[in-house]
């Protein structure tokens, strides 16, 4: 497990219609049984739509900031971005722990945008002793400052990548 820091741990529940299903105790079977029904009683609603207006992927994944008890979609942006940031890191961690498991490759579109000064440098610290690699996204520059020289830099310009 990760320990606690910049990243507060998150609780994450599925909420949907099936779901509340089975916490409900409904049998498994019964509740495959109603999505075939339910699909098959919106076919023609669905062709016209072009799309499948009712089933399992109408599912919502909620997510709490489990050291404010607060749902997420209430955080500021910042805090909002650490949780999401906590969830992945958990994830590739868990992943690496695995002993059929390679170590993690993580693509991170604008991590440190919205974060701290010190956010930034508890991800950069967390990415570094995952032992896998981490490609990171950014326009900012002097926010990867925190990474020294523990980090190969690109500058994607022009359609030309450079090593910085």
């Amino acid at each position: 497990a990760r320990p606690e820091g910049a990243f507060p741990k998150a609780l994450i529940d599925l909420d949907g219609q099936f779901e509340t299903h089975a916490a409900n105790g409904l049998p498994l079977t019964d509740i495959e049984q109603e999505i075939v029904v339910q699909l098959r009683e919106n076919r023609s609603r669905d062709q016209a739509a072009g799309r499948t207006t009712e089933g399992v992927h109408r599912t919502d994944l909620r997510v709490i900031h489990a050291p404010k008890g607060l749902p997420a979609d209430q955080c500021s942006t910042g805090e909002q971005k650490a949780l999401l940031i906590g969830l992945i890191l958990a994830n590739a961690q868990a992943l690496f722990e695995r002993d059929f498991a390679p170590s993690p490759l993580l693509l991170l579109d604008e991590a440190a945008a919205h974060l701290d000064s010190d956010r930034r440098a508890a991800l950069y610290d967390e990415l570094a002793a995952l032992g896998g690699q981490a490609w990171l996204t950014g326009t900012d520059r002097s926010l990867f400052d925190a990474f020294g020289d523990r980090a190969q830099r690109f500058e994607v310009s022009d359609g030309v990548v450079r090593e910085d």
